[in-house]
């Protein structure tokens, strides 16, 4: 057995767990501490807004120093203190401190341990879903049992002691990983300048930013959406776990079939599947049927992720391959986060959540058909300059 592989797998789902506890509780920890509703929306919003400055920030440090796990061990010993102080302060000021502190570190280790898995799983001749899946793993199992653990701990406001207990072990295993170095020349500011000026690259976050703005929407209100049908709590939580186990066989099996459609195309086919997901959604009246979409989740976000990192690892130097996976993770948790919640915040005022997912349809089939336009125009120009040669 490698390893360096299990260690992987290991830190992916630990590292999801955490998440896993995280967003579905915390805003009823902030509830239980007594911050108004738009206290506990402003305390949410600054994940989604330090990821636009921090990932980016913390990949090049990662490619110009040519370590990977140092930067995931400082980064989430670092997140670990700020939590304390998030847990154990009091008021609004000093609560939004560490709150910021703690997704400024936190996030950035999401697309270094993806950088890591990808670059452990090649020197493996295996896939990086194989290794990814294992975070859904740990979201999922994590999702359905915290819930009941909450309940003999006495309730949310103890959330912190299932927080600290999962960081343990992740922190543990860090001793027993490592790093995958590589022969690269080591990365400048002056070498970033080459992904700048890569307008492929922009392009393609730019579409990644419009396709996911309305699945950042849905992360932030539904559970808001499936307590107005009816649904209880537990049904929003198992409804998150649904989703990342759903995941999993895609992780698991898309690598084999990747090869045979670009990366373009397949995203583009993506963008289509997420409009029938978003107006089906629009449509719903019964929270349980809303539950049963969230495997829908299998063939739009999962199949996405795969292909986006894919394509995002390929797309730049392999020497800049943290500040690319960072880019990409910047735009979807960051800039699109921050505008789902507020673009989607807004809808939902001027329409209603049904207005909101159709909207979000319109949204993803426009990124979709740009997808697989962009795909058919570099297609056209292969081949005119093949003709032309």
């Amino acid at each position: 057995m490698n390893k360096q592989l299990t260690v992987m797998r290991g830190l992916n789902a630990l590292f999801y767990a955490q998440s896993s506890v995280l967003l579905p509780y915390l805003p009823l920890y902030f509830a239980t501490k007594g911050f108004t509703t738009v206290e506990i929306g402003l305390l949410m919003m600054a994940g989604p807004f330090v990821a636009v400055f921090a990932q980016p920030v913390w990949g090049y440090i990662s490619d110009r120093y040519r370590t990977v796990k140092n930067v995931i061990a400082l980064l989430w010993a670092l997140a670990l203190l700020c939590s304390i102080g998030m847990f154990t302060v009091s008021g609004f000021p000093l609560t939004l401190t560490f709150v910021t502190l703690l997704y400024f570190f936190l996030m950035p280790s999401a697309p270094l341990l993806d950088s890591l898995s990808i670059r452990s799983a090649e020197e493996a001749g295996v896939s990086y879903g194989s290794v990814r899946l294992w975070g859904s793993v740990g979201f999922s199992v994590t999702a359905v049992v915290s819930g009941g653990i909450l309940v003999l701990i006495g309730g949310v406001n103890n959330l912190q002691w299932i927080y600290w207990g999962i960081w343990l072990l992740p922190l543990l295993l860090l001793f027993f990983l490592q790093d995958v170095r590589t022969n690269t020349p080591p990365v400048s500011l002056s070498s970033l300048s080459v992904v700048v000026r890569n307008r492929q690259f922009l392009w393609f976050l730019l579409l990644v930013f419009v396709m996911m703005l309305p699945h950042r929407m849905n992360d932030g209100f539904l559970g808001l959406y499936m307590t107005e049908l009816g649904a209880g709590e537990q049904l929003v939580g198992l409804a998150w776990a649904l989703a990342a186990f759903a995941e999993v066989p895609t992780f698991a099996l898309l690598h084999r079939y990747l090869h045979r459609v670009h990366e373009l195309a397949l995203l583009g086919i993506v963008g289509l599947l997420y409009i029938i997901r978003w107006i089906v959604y629009a449509l719903v009246t019964d929270p349980v049927l809303l539950f049963v979409l969230q495997a829908s989740h299998a063939i739009t976000f999962a199949v996405f992720w795969v292909t986006a990192v894919t394509y995002a690892v390929r797309s730049v130097p392999p020497e800049l391959r943290s500040t690319g996976q960072s880019l990409l993770a910047a735009v979807f948790v960051g800039m699109a986060g921050i505008a789902g919640g507020v673009f989607g915040g807004w809808l939902e005022e001027w329409g209603g959540f049904s207005s909101a997912y159709g909207i979000g349809a319109v949204l993803a089939g426009a990124a979709g058909i740009a997808f697989l336009a962009t795909h058919a125009a570099a297609r056209r120009k292969t081949s005119g300059g093949a003709g032309a040669g």
